[in-house]
């Protein structure tokens, strides 16, 4: 048996599968919308290239020669004639002091006294409460009166306020005061703190001293001496404010009374004033010039109504007595008052020189802010008096009132004007450059011929003046530039009566 290779033909079987999807399959296509589109061109405005060119200059040599044009005949022969003379002119214009202290003022001028406020609290004018005091505080906007009384009545127990109003404030009223503090006994006098614009120093006729807050919406007394051994015995006829030391920012409260006393009080804790320093005038000790007499129950107290500290040395003062004396004081003695009255530090006796007095007492004194050496008073004989503190009789003695004169001030920017307020309802503007018999103007304050009873400059805004009167009205004048733009060589004239000399 035999093998042979052989090849046979392939078979090939279609696929049934494939087939069939082929028969199935069915092609889809799908299409978003139509887009649109928008081509667009911008063209920006037309440009256009400009140059230029400056033309060729030539420096050309000035002619300073002033040639014929200039040359007037004679006048170079004129010119050396004269030399001589407007040189010695311009020398002495160079030494003169005509315009030493005047300075322009581009404001408007004004050229009347007028009444800007006619300030009130009726409450008080239904009692027929006076005004016995007035200040300002340290910005100028706010004026403070103490409501009090001065004449007849039950002073120790009657009620009195002290009212505020700030003049810069919106929809002023008149009769309805910003602050109203009410006081259990009648106030005599009010000070506002130099630094603090809402503290107010007040004296009682009890002898109290009190310090408000008027910033304070519940209770605005914030410190009081009370009544204690240190306390005045006699009303308090003046208060104001005394720093401790020149350049510490604390200060003590100081008040006068006719007691005698003139004591400092210091703030404590829990509310009080304690006594810080004190000094007391009693007959046995002033200067021998003085004829003092005792008063009539027998003790030797000179009762003190009125003190003025000097501007240039804070340990010299002055002070009115009741007797009409005006006694030169210092702060710095050592001698100890010989008083029988029970205090808890040593009292000083400070006086040192005796004035000529006035016919009756002394209401005022008040230092020059512009010369060391001159003061101010005014008193029951209706006189004010210029005194130097280097001689006893004064140096000018002006009758301004039949009646009281019951308040006087230096203006704090003229210094040879003064203010002064009388028992005739006058307000007293007096220029001693300009008269030595009569004011330079005489304002009517109450209709009725009632007395003024005090009055104080605006130390801020110059301008203003308050008086308040025995009727219950603050009045607020507005001066004219007359009496708040210095003259020239005023201080000069100041320095000429300063240094005059009395027989």
């Amino acid at each position: 048996m035999s093998f042979v290779d052989e090849v046979l033909e392939g078979t090939h079987i279609d696929s049934l599968w494939r087939k069939s999807q082929e028969l199935q399959s069915d092609s889809k296509s799908c299409q978003t919308a139509p887009i649109s589109r928008i081509d667009a061109a911008v063209q920006g405005p037309h440009g256009r290239n400009i140059g230029t060119q400056t033309e060729t200059s030539v420096p050309q040599k000035l002619d300073l020669h002033p040639g014929p044009l200039c040359h007037h005949p004679g006048l170079a022969e004129f010119l050396q004639r004269v030399e001589g003379d407007v040189i010695r002119e311009l020398n002495k214009n160079w030494k003169s002091h005509a315009f030493d202290g005047f300075e322009v003022n581009w404001s408007e001028q004004n050229l009347t006294v007028s009444c800007l406020q006619s300030l009130q609290y009726p409450e008080a004018i239904e009692q027929s409460l006076q005004i016995t005091g007035v200040s300002w505080n340290s910005t100028g906007s706010v004026v403070a009166c103490s409501y009090g009384r001065l004449d007849d009545g039950d002073w120790s127990t009657e009620k009195s306020f002290v009212c505020t109003w700030n003049l810069d404030r919106r929809g002023l009223n008149p009769k309805r005061p910003d602050v109203v503090v009410d006081v259990p006994s009648s106030i005599m006098c009010l000070a506002f703190h130099p630094v603090q614009p809402s503290l107010i120093a007040g004296g009682l006729y009890s002898g109290e001293v009190l310090v408000w807050d008027t910033s304070r919406t519940d209770d605005s007394l914030i410190w009081r001496t009370g009544l204690t051994g240190d306390t005045h015995t006699d009303p308090v006829c003046q208060v104001d404010w005394q720093q401790d030391g020149a350049r510490n920012q604390r200060f003590h409260v100081r008040s006068v009374s006719t007691d005698g006393k003139i004591l400092v009080w210091q703030m404590a804790g829990e509310g009080w004033l304690t006594l810080f320093d004190g000094f007391s005038l009693v007959a046995q000790q002033m200067p021998r010039n003085t004829r003092v007499k005792k008063h009539g129950r027998g003790d030797t107290a000179v009762g003190v109504t009125s003190l003025s500290v000097s501007h240039f040395d804070p340990s010299l003062f002055v002070v009115g007595v009741e007797g009409g004396h005006l006694l030169k004081c210092s702060s710095v003695v050592e001698k100890v008052a010989l008083t029988s009255t029970a205090c808890s530090i040593p009292l000083k006796a400070p006086a040192q020189f005796t004035f000529s007095p006035h016919g009756g007492p002394v209401y005022c004194v008040d230092c020059s802010p512009f010369h060391r050496n001159l003061f101010l008073s005014a008193g029951t004989d209706g006189h004010a008096h210029v005194y130097s503190m280097l001689q006893a009789q004064p140096l000018r003695s002006l009758p301004l009132s039949s009646k009281y004169l019951f308040g006087a001030r230096w203006s704090p920017v003229r210094p040879l004007l003064f203010a002064a307020v009388s028992g005739e309802g006058e307000v007293l503007l007096y220029d001693l450059g300009k008269s030595s018999q009569k004011p330079t103007a005489v304002i009517k304050q109450t209709s009725d011929s009632q007395p003024v009873h005090c009055l104080e400059f605006n130390p801020k805004q110059t301008h203003l003046l308050a008086a308040g009167d025995a009727t219950g009205v603050l009045k607020v004048w507005q001066l004219s530039s007359e009496f708040t733009e210095q003259g020239p060589r005023e201080v000069d004239l100041l320095e000429l009566l300063a240094n005059e000399a009395t027989d």
